[in-house]
């Protein structure tokens, strides 16, 4: 045979390869029969034959010939049909598409996921049960107990209950409710879509199960009283929601919401809410009260005119709210076409209400107790207002019976014996007291005194109370910031207390730059003292002691106020009770922190500079069970021990030689600050011993007043100029006396030397004649006013000398008497609020002690 007529070498294995070359060369019985077969190559100088195949050829060749191009590739090729259930990834495609799902397939998963939601959805709905309004929502007590364990009170709503059937709930009522929260209501099948889809995007977040809701689904909420806010409550609740939009009356439905709704003053149901805020039987409310409850149901803590638990929640704040909601309900019942216009242009009064009975039970200062414990729980632990008007929980708290007790006798002792507004109308009354005691190893609030009692309408916590100055009480943190952080003077390395800063009165502070701070008309601005003495170059210690404003005035600029403001912060001060601008009467106490901050922050210097965050709840249980995360809080070291401990030594020594003399009376080792502001808007004392931290506040108020705003206490119990070491200092050492009594006598340690010390040689102190310091009423002398600044041991010396002319402009700013410092006349309008914080806590510039 010649080279020319051999046959192409045909292929010895199988494969798809061969496959698709035998479909190509032999024609079979479909749509490619009879087909000419071309060359594999167009230029390819031969042509394969067909025919010559191997046998495995000829099989795949005869299975795709007969299926045909239509059924290309069936059977994977194979001959054989493809016997899966889905036929996914798609045998009848290859490479990516194979991967692309058939509409059929699409089609038939879809319609198999609907069906599966449908028979889980219709076997949920018919294995929950509908509600009743008798047998749910009935709200438990929460028990609160003293540090030793026994009961303090028992406060709860399952008593203020009544069921009312919807004959008795007024149209006006309904219609409320039905305009301000659902109206749709008596159209839909008992859910909300699009809450519904909220709620699962809250959910996929990690956020609140919460949504929008139907009244039907407020309803069956209300009936899960002890649940938490899961996934599976929210499913459960849905299945009812649509079961009773299917089979229960709409009038059924809504009774039984406003029979189970919480309306705040401890009342469930329609019936208690009109007993409690307007003392009459639900049947006889106007449309005008209607709205109002309709209003409160938006959330009871913020818009009953009580007040609620936090800083947001104040009676002013509340009553705002509520009066605008109490409007915004009555126009909407007008454009959803369920009350006339002519019909809503009666009402242009808020309603009155009947004086709050919340307080019973709560007599003293129980309601105060209970107040903070419940403020630490929700803003400390995450556990809702909501939550805790529910009910259920044991709660046990830190607060030593035998301590408030004492509490309560001192500060009740003393304002019978100095306060008689009967007599003295004009000064003696609305003095308000506030009192915290915490114990110094653990930061446990131990006691504390609120007021006279929620029960005789004063409904403010004056231990929490925010918007009142503390005065000289702020001068241990400036001094502390100087220990540790140094002034621009001394290279960043602490001063010591006995550091010399000039002190006469008047004088003019320099900012950092060591320019003279200017007040509002331009004028170098001048530091106003309590007493016109002219004490010349004193040490900080002795300024501490006497509490004259010069010196921590400029010291405030040398360390630095942001300095300051770290170092309270460590020793417990809340950052949004400081004062925000760096003011010569930021050193002064123009910061408004809780008389429950200030007694933490000084415990803080009590233990050698450790801080514990105040606390007042140590454990909770709830349904037998332990609620999680209620261990004390860990100690943390706030400064170094030497500084605290140091702090500890001066202030030992106010106590001893200064303003604080009268506690002097507790016959113990005992260190305080006395605080007083300008026009005697307030007075304070703040102390401790080794054991216990105690914070005094006094100040006057109208507490039934719109707006809370201070009042001078010259005059009050006939002291011409009240002071921090006054009846401050009187109620803290009569109640220090009792809360120490049977304890043994403990000593501060010894404090280390610190810092720079001062040299007084480089700082003469001179004796200058009467005219060299002016009184307040007299212009001084241009060759009078020293510069502030310090001499340090390190050779730095004033930069201006005792007699050189330093004042470019020597004459005083303003009538003499400038107590503030150039940008502001001393501080914040007097505002009294409440602070808030972890603890379940947190109006010029200050003159001094």
């Amino acid at each position: 045979m010649s080279e020319h007529r051999r046959k192409p070498q045909q292929p010895q294995s199988g494969g798809r390869a061969a496959a698709r070359k035998a479909a190509q060369q032999r024609p079979g019985r479909g749509a490619g029969a009879g087909r000419d077969v071309p060359t594999s190559s167009p230029s390819g100088p031969y042509q394969e034959q067909p025919g010559h195949g191997s046998r495995a050829d000829a099989r795949r060749s005869t299975g795709r010939g007969s299926a045909g191009r239509g059924a290309a590739g069936a059977g994977r090729g194979n001959g054989r049909p493809d016997k899966r259930f889905i036929n996914y990834p798609r045998s009848d495609k290859a490479g990516w598409k194979r991967f692309v799902p058939s509409w059929k397939l699409v089609s038939g998963t879809a319609l198999g996921f609907f069906a599966i939601i449908i028979a889980g959805a219709g076997i949920g709905i018919a294995s929950v049960n509908t509600p009743d309004a008798n047998k749910t929502a009935a709200a438990q007590n929460n028990v609160f107990y003293w540090a030793d364990d026994t009961q303090m009170v028992a406060t709860g709503g399952s008593v203020n209950r009544q069921i009312v059937p919807i004959d008795k709930i007024p149209r006006s009522m309904q219609n409320a409710v039905i305009a301000a929260e659902n109206e749709s209501f008596e159209s839909d099948k008992g859910v909300d879509p699009m809450g519904i889809a909220r709620a699962v995007w809250n959910m996929a977040k990690g956020g609140s199960t919460q949504g929008g809701s139907t009244i039907t689904q407020q309803y069956v909420k209300n009936t899960y009283l002890d649940s938490d806010q899961t996934l599976k409550r929210k499913v459960t609740e849905l299945f009812i929601s649509i079961k009773l939009g299917v089979s229960e009356k709409k009038n059924t439905i809504l009774a039984g919401y406003l029979n189970t709704a919480y309306y705040g003053r401890d009342a469930y149901g329609i019936q208690a809410a009109a007993r409690a805020y307007f003392g009459k039987d639900c049947d006889q409310l106007t449309p005008s009260e209607s709205a109002f409850l309709a209003a409160v149901l938006k959330g009871p803590n913020l818009y009953n005119p009580d007040g609620g638990i936090g800083t947001s929640a104040t009676p002013e704040l509340n009553t705002e709210r509520a009066k605008k909601r109490w409007a915004w309900v009555l126009d909407r019942e007008v454009t959803v076409g369920r009350m006339q216009q002519s019909e809503r242009d009666q009402f242009k009064e808020f309603p009155k209400l009947a004086e709050s009975a919340q307080a019973a039970g709560m007599s003293g200062q129980i309601g105060y107790l209970v107040e903070t414990a419940k403020l630490y729980m929700t803003k400390t632990k995450g556990i809702t207002i909501d939550d805790l008007a529910k009910g259920g929980y044991q709660i046990h708290t830190t607060f030593k019976k035998e301590k408030v007790d004492a509490l309560v006798k001192a500060v009740e002792e003393t304002r019978d014996g100095l306060i008689d507004e009967k007599k003295r109308p004009d000064t003696d009354t609305f003095v308000q007291f506030g009192a915290s005691s915490v114990d110094v190893k653990t930061g446990a609030i131990v006691a504390l005194y609120g007021g006279p009692g929620m029960d005789k309408k004063y409904f403010n916590n004056n231990a929490n109370t925010s918007g009142v100055q503390v005065g000289s009480t702020w001068k241990p943190f400036v001094l502390a910031a100087a220990m540790q952080y140094g002034t621009k003077n001394s290279d960043g390395e602490g001063i010591s207390a006995d550091s010399k800063y000039m002190a006469n009165d008047l004088t003019v502070i320099n900012n950092r730059d060591g320019k003279p701070l200017r007040d509002g008309s331009g004028k170098p601005f001048r530091q106003k003292n309590e007493s016109s003495t002219a004490y010349g170059y004193v040490t900080l210690n002795e300024a501490m002691e006497k509490s004259i404003n010069v010196p921590f005035a400029q010291l405030v600029f040398d360390v630095g106020h942001s300095k300051v403001r770290e170092v309270a912060k460590a020793a417990g001060i809340l950052p949004e009770t400081m004062d925000k601008e760096d003011v010569a009467s930021f050193a002064l106490g123009n910061s408004t922190p809780s008389a429950i901050r200030m007694a933490d922050a000084y415990a803080t210097f009590a233990a050698s500079g450790t801080h514990h965050e105040p606390y007042s709840v140590r454990g909770v249980q709830k349904n037998g069970k332990d609620v999680p995360g209620f261990e004390a809080p860990k100690a943390q070291q706030a400064m170094d021990n030497s500084i605290a401990d140091n702090i500890t030594k001066v202030l030992r020594n106010v106590v001893e030689n200064g303003t604080g003399t009268k506690a002097k009376k507790l016959g113990r080792p005992a260190a305080g600050k006395t605080g007083t502001t300008d026009d005697n808007m307030s007075a304070w004392f703040v102390g401790y011993t080794p054991e216990l931290s105690t914070s005094v506040t006094l100040f006057r108020s109208d507490p039934n007043a719109a707006k809370k705003e201070l009042i001078s206490m010259k005059g009050v119990g006939n002291i011409p100029s009240l002071h921090g070491g006054d009846i401050p200092a009187e109620i803290w050492t009569k109640y220090m006396k009792d809360a120490l009594k049977g304890l043994p006598e403990s000593d501060f340690p010894d404090p280390g030397k610190i810092g720079v010390v001062a040299d007084s040689s480089g700082a003469p102190s001179p004796s200058p004649s009467p005219s060299v310091t002016p009184s307040p009423s007299v212009t001084p002398s241009p060759s009078i006013t020293p510069s502030p600044s310090p001499s340090q041991s390190r050779g730095a010396k004033p930069s201006c000398k005792p007699w050189a002319i330093c004042d470019p402009d020597p004459s005083p700013s303003g009538s003499g008497s400038p107590s503030a410092s150039p940008s502001k006349s001393g501080g914040r309008p007097g505002g009294v609020t409440n602070g808030g914080g972890n603890g379940g806590f947190p109006i010029g510039g200050s003159t001094g002690g």
